[in-house]
Protein backbone atom coordinates (compact mmCIF):
# COMPACT_ATOMS: atom_id res chain seq x y z
CA UNK A 1 0.00 0.00 0.00
CA UNK A 2 2.74 2.16 1.01
CA UNK A 3 4.37 1.76 -2.28
CA UNK A 4 1.20 2.32 -4.49
CA UNK A 5 0.89 5.59 -2.55
CA UNK A 6 4.58 6.53 -3.10
CA UNK A 7 4.23 5.82 -7.05
CA UNK A 8 0.68 8.19 -6.84
CA UNK A 9 2.51 11.28 -5.37
CA UNK A 10 5.06 10.61 -8.09
CA UNK A 11 2.99 10.51 -10.80
CA UNK A 12 1.04 13.80 -9.15
CA UNK A 13 4.56 15.34 -8.93
CA UNK A 14 5.10 15.06 -12.42
CA UNK A 15 2.36 15.68 -13.60
CA UNK A 16 1.77 18.97 -12.10
CA UNK A 17 5.60 19.53 -12.93
CA UNK A 18 4.32 19.27 -16.76
CA UNK A 19 1.24 21.19 -16.32
CA UNK A 20 4.08 24.23 -15.09
CA UNK A 21 6.30 23.67 -17.71
CA UNK A 22 3.51 23.10 -20.39
CA UNK A 23 2.42 27.13 -19.35
CA UNK A 24 5.49 28.48 -19.07
CA UNK A 25 4.13 31.55 -21.06
CA UNK A 26 1.29 33.64 -20.62
CA UNK A 27 -1.73 32.01 -22.16
CA UNK A 28 -2.80 34.87 -24.12
CA UNK A 29 0.68 34.38 -26.27
CA UNK A 30 -1.43 31.39 -27.90
CA UNK A 31 -2.91 33.77 -30.48
CA UNK A 32 0.31 35.96 -30.90
CA UNK A 33 1.65 33.99 -33.92
CA UNK A 34 -1.47 34.81 -35.67
CA UNK A 35 -1.69 38.25 -34.44
CA UNK A 36 1.81 38.68 -35.87
CA UNK A 37 0.52 37.19 -39.33
CA UNK A 38 -2.37 39.08 -39.41
CA UNK A 39 -0.32 42.42 -38.96
CA UNK A 40 2.20 41.30 -41.29
CA UNK A 41 -0.08 41.09 -43.80
CA UNK A 42 -2.02 44.25 -43.24
CA UNK A 43 1.34 46.02 -43.52
CA UNK A 44 1.75 43.95 -46.58
CA UNK A 45 -1.40 44.61 -48.11
CA UNK A 46 -0.99 48.43 -47.67
CA UNK A 47 2.64 48.59 -49.26
CA UNK A 48 1.29 46.95 -52.06
CA UNK A 49 -2.26 49.19 -52.67
CA UNK A 50 0.18 52.21 -51.67
CA UNK A 51 2.62 51.58 -54.51
CA UNK A 52 0.10 50.18 -56.70
CA UNK A 53 -1.76 53.49 -56.25
CA UNK A 54 0.50 56.22 -55.79
CA UNK A 55 3.97 54.62 -57.50
CA UNK A 56 2.90 54.58 -61.05
CA UNK A 57 3.66 56.70 -63.86
CA UNK A 58 0.16 57.46 -64.09
CA UNK A 59 -0.22 58.85 -60.26
CA UNK A 60 3.66 60.01 -60.60
CA UNK A 61 2.75 62.51 -63.83
CA UNK A 62 -0.67 62.28 -65.32
CA UNK A 63 -2.70 65.63 -64.68
CA UNK A 64 0.23 67.09 -63.47
CA UNK A 65 -0.45 70.82 -63.53
CA UNK A 66 2.17 73.02 -61.94
CA UNK A 67 1.77 76.78 -61.52
CA UNK A 68 4.24 78.80 -63.49
CA UNK A 69 5.80 81.87 -62.77
CA UNK A 70 3.91 83.78 -65.58
CA UNK A 71 0.06 82.35 -65.90
CA UNK A 72 0.52 81.92 -69.83
CA UNK A 73 -2.90 80.65 -71.60
CA UNK A 74 -2.56 78.34 -74.55
CA UNK A 75 -6.14 78.19 -75.16
CA UNK A 76 -5.51 82.34 -75.82
CA UNK A 77 -2.59 82.13 -77.85
CA UNK A 78 -3.33 79.14 -79.36
CA UNK A 79 -6.68 78.76 -80.08
CA UNK A 80 -8.22 82.73 -80.58
CA UNK A 81 -4.61 84.10 -81.83
CA UNK A 82 -3.55 81.02 -83.96
CA UNK A 83 0.14 81.29 -82.86
CA UNK A 84 2.05 78.44 -84.54
CA UNK A 85 3.81 76.05 -81.88
CA UNK A 86 6.92 76.51 -83.18
CA UNK A 87 7.01 80.50 -82.20
CA UNK A 88 7.34 79.90 -78.88
CA UNK A 89 9.05 75.83 -79.21
CA UNK A 90 11.61 77.15 -82.02
CA UNK A 91 13.47 73.94 -81.82
CA UNK A 92 11.07 71.55 -81.65
CA UNK A 93 11.14 70.41 -85.81
CA UNK A 94 15.19 71.06 -85.72
CA UNK A 95 16.12 69.51 -82.49
CA UNK A 96 16.01 66.15 -80.19
CA UNK A 97 14.69 68.35 -77.67
CA UNK A 98 12.10 71.20 -77.50
CA UNK A 99 12.59 74.51 -75.85
CA UNK A 100 10.44 76.77 -74.22
CA UNK A 101 10.52 80.35 -74.70
CA UNK A 102 13.04 83.59 -73.78
CA UNK A 103 12.30 85.84 -72.22
CA UNK A 104 12.98 87.79 -75.82
CA UNK A 105 9.86 85.72 -77.41
CA UNK A 106 7.39 86.90 -74.83
CA UNK A 107 8.69 90.74 -75.06
CA UNK A 108 8.44 91.00 -78.46
CA UNK A 109 4.60 91.30 -78.65
CA UNK A 110 4.10 92.15 -74.53
CA UNK A 111 5.59 95.20 -74.97
CA UNK A 112 3.00 96.59 -76.76
CA UNK A 113 0.03 94.21 -75.86
CA UNK A 114 -1.45 93.63 -72.73
CA UNK A 115 2.06 95.87 -71.11
CA UNK A 116 -0.02 96.47 -67.99
CA UNK A 117 -1.62 93.31 -66.97
CA UNK A 118 -0.62 92.65 -64.04
CA UNK A 119 0.11 88.85 -64.35
CA UNK A 120 3.19 90.64 -66.96
CA UNK A 121 4.73 91.84 -64.05
CA UNK A 122 7.47 89.55 -63.64
CA UNK A 123 8.15 89.82 -67.47
CA UNK A 124 8.61 93.32 -67.31
CA UNK A 125 10.89 93.02 -64.15
CA UNK A 126 12.84 91.25 -66.50
CA UNK A 127 12.82 93.15 -69.78
CA UNK A 128 12.55 96.72 -68.59
CA UNK A 129 15.59 98.80 -67.79
CA UNK A 130 13.28 102.15 -66.73
CA UNK A 131 12.04 99.59 -64.19
CA UNK A 132 16.23 98.65 -62.53
CA UNK A 133 14.57 95.77 -61.06
CA UNK A 134 16.95 93.36 -59.43
CA UNK A 135 15.87 90.63 -61.98
CA UNK A 136 16.72 92.46 -64.87
CA UNK A 137 18.05 90.02 -67.60
CA UNK A 138 17.42 87.35 -65.99
CA UNK A 139 15.34 83.97 -67.75
CA UNK A 140 11.81 83.26 -66.78
CA UNK A 141 12.25 79.93 -64.77
CA UNK A 142 9.49 78.32 -66.05
CA UNK A 143 8.55 74.59 -64.23
CA UNK A 144 9.13 71.79 -66.56
CA UNK A 145 5.63 69.33 -67.15
CA UNK A 146 7.34 66.85 -69.65
CA UNK A 147 9.97 64.71 -68.55
CA UNK A 148 11.08 61.46 -69.47
CA UNK A 149 13.38 59.82 -67.37
CA UNK A 150 17.28 60.27 -67.62
CA UNK A 151 17.58 56.69 -69.16
CA UNK A 152 15.10 57.32 -71.92
CA UNK A 153 15.85 59.09 -75.15
CA UNK A 154 13.47 60.71 -77.18
CA UNK A 155 13.82 62.90 -80.53
CA UNK A 156 11.17 65.52 -80.99
CA UNK A 157 12.52 66.55 -84.37
CA UNK A 158 12.38 62.36 -85.57
CA UNK A 159 8.80 62.48 -84.75
CA UNK A 160 7.46 65.58 -85.76
CA UNK A 161 9.07 65.49 -89.14
CA UNK A 162 7.40 61.96 -89.62
CA UNK A 163 3.62 63.57 -89.08
CA UNK A 164 3.23 62.94 -85.42
CA UNK A 165 1.57 65.95 -84.09
CA UNK A 166 1.92 67.77 -80.72
CA UNK A 167 -1.28 66.61 -79.76
CA UNK A 168 -0.48 62.79 -80.01
CA UNK A 169 1.86 63.50 -76.76
CA UNK A 170 0.48 66.64 -74.92
CA UNK A 171 -3.37 66.50 -75.83
CA UNK A 172 -5.33 69.49 -76.64
CA UNK A 173 -2.97 72.11 -75.24
CA UNK A 174 -5.03 74.95 -77.31
CA UNK A 175 -7.85 73.85 -74.90
CA UNK A 176 -5.51 74.22 -71.94
CA UNK A 177 -5.56 77.65 -69.72
CA UNK A 178 -3.12 76.39 -67.30
CA UNK A 179 -1.01 73.43 -69.22
CA UNK A 180 -0.79 69.75 -67.73
CA UNK A 181 0.25 66.30 -68.45
CA UNK A 182 -2.05 64.77 -70.22
CA UNK A 183 -0.24 61.28 -70.90
CA UNK A 184 1.82 58.98 -68.64
CA UNK A 185 4.41 58.81 -71.50
CA UNK A 186 5.41 55.54 -70.47
CA UNK A 187 6.88 52.82 -71.80
CA UNK A 188 3.96 51.31 -72.88
CA UNK A 189 2.18 53.99 -74.18
CA UNK A 190 5.29 54.85 -76.46
CA UNK A 191 5.30 50.83 -77.38
CA UNK A 192 1.54 51.33 -78.33
CA UNK A 193 2.21 54.32 -80.41
CA UNK A 194 4.86 52.43 -82.45
CA UNK A 195 2.76 49.45 -82.75
CA UNK A 196 0.02 51.43 -84.31
CA UNK A 197 2.15 54.41 -85.82
CA UNK A 198 -1.26 54.73 -88.24
CA UNK A 199 -3.58 56.51 -85.45
CA UNK A 200 -1.26 58.91 -84.94
CA UNK A 201 0.35 59.81 -88.29
CA UNK A 202 -0.68 62.46 -90.03
CA UNK A 203 0.04 64.65 -93.31
CA UNK A 204 3.30 67.16 -92.48
CA UNK A 205 1.44 70.25 -93.04
CA UNK A 206 -1.37 69.15 -90.06
CA UNK A 207 1.54 68.54 -87.76
CA UNK A 208 0.92 71.70 -86.04
CA UNK A 209 -2.84 71.79 -86.35
CA UNK A 210 -4.31 70.76 -83.22
CA UNK A 211 -7.76 70.45 -84.43
CA UNK A 212 -6.84 67.90 -87.23
CA UNK A 213 -10.13 65.94 -87.67
CA UNK A 214 -11.79 63.24 -89.92
CA UNK A 215 -12.92 66.54 -91.94
CA UNK A 216 -9.63 67.15 -93.14
CA UNK A 217 -9.00 63.77 -94.88
CA UNK A 218 -10.57 64.62 -98.09
CA UNK A 219 -7.89 67.38 -98.55
CA UNK A 220 -5.34 64.39 -98.91
CA UNK A 221 -6.28 61.85 -100.92
CA UNK A 222 -9.18 61.39 -103.59
CA UNK A 223 -8.99 57.91 -102.69
CA UNK A 224 -13.23 57.49 -101.21
CA UNK A 225 -11.91 54.15 -99.19
CA UNK A 226 -9.95 56.61 -96.96
CA UNK A 227 -12.63 58.25 -94.83
CA UNK A 228 -10.93 58.95 -91.20
CA UNK A 229 -7.78 60.01 -89.79
CA UNK A 230 -6.46 56.21 -89.45
CA UNK A 231 -7.12 55.43 -92.65
CA UNK A 232 -4.80 58.18 -94.38
CA UNK A 233 -2.66 57.34 -91.46
CA UNK A 234 -2.25 53.66 -92.87
CA UNK A 235 -1.69 55.26 -96.28
CA UNK A 236 1.34 57.70 -94.52
CA UNK A 237 2.88 54.72 -93.06
CA UNK A 238 3.00 52.66 -96.50
CA UNK A 239 3.56 56.02 -98.57
CA UNK A 240 6.80 56.91 -96.09
CA UNK A 241 7.43 52.97 -95.12
CA UNK A 242 7.58 53.85 -91.48
CA UNK A 243 8.17 50.61 -89.34
CA UNK A 244 9.19 51.76 -86.00
CA UNK A 245 11.54 49.61 -83.56
CA UNK A 246 10.09 48.17 -80.73
CA UNK A 247 13.73 46.96 -79.19
CA UNK A 248 15.10 48.32 -75.98
CA UNK A 249 17.95 49.90 -77.81
CA UNK A 250 15.42 52.25 -79.60
CA UNK A 251 14.77 54.31 -76.32
CA UNK A 252 17.56 53.15 -74.24
CA UNK A 253 21.13 53.29 -75.68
Amino acid sequence: MKNFTSALNFLAEHHRRTFVMANFFPRWTNLLPLKIAVCAGAVAGGVVLAVTYYATPKTLVEGYQPSQPIPFSHKIHVDQLGLDCRYCHSFVDVSGTSNVPGNNTCWNCHQHVAKDSPKLQPLRDRMDPTLKHADFGKPIEWVRIHKTPDYVYFNHSAHVNRGISCQSCHGRVDQMEVVYQENSLSMGWCLDCHRAPEKHLRPLEEVYNLKYSDADVSKYTKDAGVKTTEDLGLKLKEHWQIVPKESCATCHH
